[in-house]
């Protein structure tokens, strides 16, 4: 198992330290941070009620058939 490390950086010298890494690297690390955003994003919306409701509403809406799936081929 890897040793885990924190270390508290300046965004400056994190972007110089991104600036040193490799093109594959770079695109490792937007893996990686596309991933946390997108998890944090989610977190945030399913925490916030109105957004439940909003879902709850839908879901109920498209089980009775006021809504439909299309698909789109081009």
């Amino acid at each position: 198992m890897p040793a885990i490390v924190k270390l508290q950086l300046s965004l400056e010298a994190l972007a110089e330290v991104i600036s040193s890494l490799n093109l594959e690297e770079k695109r490792q690390l937007q893996e990686i941070i596309d991933k946390q955003i997108f998890e944090a994003e989610e977190a945030l919306y399913e925490d916030d009620a109105p957004n439940r409701q909003k879902f709850k509403q839908f879901a109920l809406s498209y089980a009775v058939g006021e809504y439909m799936t299309m698909e789109f081929k081009i």
